[in-house]
């Protein structure tokens, strides 16, 4: 099925294999904030430990392979856009009706607002403040891509099954060529993370981060 399928990107006819293309690939990171990725940070969740599943995963394969990844990217001029959970004010009142009623407030400017350290931006790049699980529905995302004449896009983060899930749909329903990758994203639990990779697996490619880095190797 997958080399049946075709699209027409502006001039470009492209398949789901179709290589990253220089000037038209960006990477997408969701959610890596201090508030959900350091341990017993998140208010909403104060199990998640350092000894849980999920915080596992992020240390010793999730956040890892996000930083080859960046890393490469930075190295090949690949844009790097990241997207966290933040109100624009300080009290949340412009947050969305869901996360008022999951008590879900991230403060404008606040601590846990800000990308972990590990992949924290270079000066130049864009970070786009969500109150949403779908950055594509609270933020100027799709726009901000389309000026930059971007249609490759290469997302990860977390969590897998929600935040990551929304961003892969909404941008493939909205004309992006999606690559997924999962060993640089995670959730609660490997049933979950597996269950949502199968779930959305129709709207992109998944593919590893040693094969993502191969690709970014070969743009030009």
């Amino acid at each position: 099925m997958e080399e049946e399928y075709s699209a027409n990107i502006g001039p470009l006819q492209v398949t789901r294999s179709t290589p990253f293309i220089a000037v038209r690939t960006a990477i997408l990171t969701v959610d890596m904030q201090k508030e959900y990725c350091i341990p017993s940070r998140d208010p909403m969740h104060p199990e998640l430990d350092e000894n849980c599943y999920f915080h596992k995963q992020l240390i010793n394969e999730v956040v890892p392979n996000q930083i080859k990844l960046v890393n490469r990217a930075r190295e090949k001029n690949v844009e790097v856009l990241h997207t966290v959970i933040e109100s624009l004010t300080l009290d949340g009142r412009d947050r969305s009706i869901d996360h008022k009623l999951s008590g879900m407030n991230v403060p404008k400017g606040s601590d846990g607002a800000r990308l972990i350290n590990e992949i924290d931006s270079e000066k130049d790049e864009i970070i786009l403040p969500k109150t949403s699980s779908g950055v594509f529905n609270s933020t100027n995302i799709d726009y901000v891509l389309r000026n930059l004449d971007i249609r490759f896009l290469i997302i990860f983060g977390v969590v897998t099954d929600q935040c990551v899930d929304m961003a892969v749909r909404d941008a493939a329903d909205r004309g992006y060529l999606v690559t997924m990758v999962s060993d640089a994203s995670a959730t609660i639990s490997e049933e979950r993370h597996q269950n949502a990779l199968e779930a959305f697996s129709g709207y992109c490619r998944i593919l590893r981060t040693n094969e993502v880095l191969d690709e970014i190797n070969d743009i030009n």
